[in-house]
């Protein structure tokens, strides 16, 4: 019998509220926010529907405080993690369910210019390139090569 075990979420759509940084008694930062990701279906009648699920994301430490710190309500968002679910009675003796991705990595979809005013909040690198917050800190670096053929003006 295998012992396969996987649980790797991607998931691309836009953030349905501001995210607010929080922090827990600790002092650990935290982001809960939904995400809204459009999906396209056929019904019976083989026309093609469009759905929007809202699935709520968490993101902690650094990779709470970069969400908190690039993304606005609205905002385009690419993040990788895994499914996490929990179970509880609530205080009316109710048991309760929830289902959330807990993030790993985020990352920006648009581009500055798609995304009209919110273009002014996202900091770019020396390349004008957009950053993106991995929690893998120890993966090797993902490094392009460039041309250095081409004629520069300067």
């Amino acid at each position: 019998m295998s012992n396969l075990n996987l649980n790797k979420v991607v998931l691309a759509g836009r953030l349905t509220a501001e995210p607010e940084l929080k922090q827990t008694p600790s002092g650990v930062s935290v982001v809960r926010v939904n995400l809204a990701i459009n999906r396209r279906r056929r019904n019976a009648d083989q026309n093609e529907q469009q759905q929007t699920d809202f699935i709520t994301i968490v993101a902690w430490r650094q990779t709470a405080e970069f969400i908190s710190k690039y993304f606005r309500k609205g905002a385009a968002i690419c993040v990788t993690g895994s499914i996490q679910t929990s179970t509880w009675t609530d205080q009316q003796g109710q048991k309760r369910y929830s289902t959330e991705v807990v993030v790993d990595d985020a990352m920006f979809v648009d581009s500055r210019n798609e995304n009209g005013d919110m273009g002014a909040a996202y900091a770019t690198d020396a390349y004008g390139s957009a950053p993106s917050y991995s929690s893998n800190a120890g993966a090797a670096p993902n490094f392009e090569e460039h041309n250095t053929d081409d004629d520069l003006p300067f």
